[in-house]
């Protein structure tokens, strides 16, 4: 298992936040890893929502199957992400309200396939990468929303 948190500060209430980091039809423009979005299900963000995911790292392009696993809107939710070769991850989004706008923590907890042994070629191939995204993605989602591209 490797785990990867990050975090950034955002000019923006919580509910601005939340509504660009929930909608699958920004994924793209913040998530830089993110290559395609869809499908997702219909109506509002409860638990069980499911959406899918292309995703790209070193070079290969994978699917992941995500499924809302619990949500307290607009200050936290968790998702739980199926990909390849049962490879898992759960993502958590954390908001959280200050005089500035928003605090986001970002956390992922990728479970890699094949025990420990994938878990040791996983951190030889990814290295630093998955933080680097993570970084690079909030600081897209900050640009997006406080230049109100959404």
């Amino acid at each position: 298992m490797s785990v990867v948190i990050a975090q950034i500060d955002i000019a923006a209430a919580p509910d601005t936040v939340w509504d660009v980091v929930m909608d699958p039809t920004t994924t793209r423009k913040w998530v830089t890893i993110a290559r395609d979005v869809g499908p997702w299900d219909d109506g509002p963000l409860v638990e069980g929502f499911q959406m899918e995911q292309r995703l790209h790292l070193r070079g290969v392009t994978f699917k992941v199957e995500w499924t809302l696993q619990e949500v307290d809107a607009p200050r936290f939710a968790r998702w739980d992400g199926k990909g390849p070769a049962r490879a898992r991850a759960i993502t958590e989004y954390r908001l959280q309200g200050t005089d500035e706008g928003t605090h986001f923590d970002y956390r992922n907890e990728f479970h890699t396939p094949f025990g420990p042994m994938g878990a040791i070629a996983a951190k030889a191939l990814m290295g630093g990468i998955p933080k680097h995204e993570a970084n690079a993605s909030l600081h897209a989602l900050k640009r997006l929303i406080e230049s109100d591209g959404q």
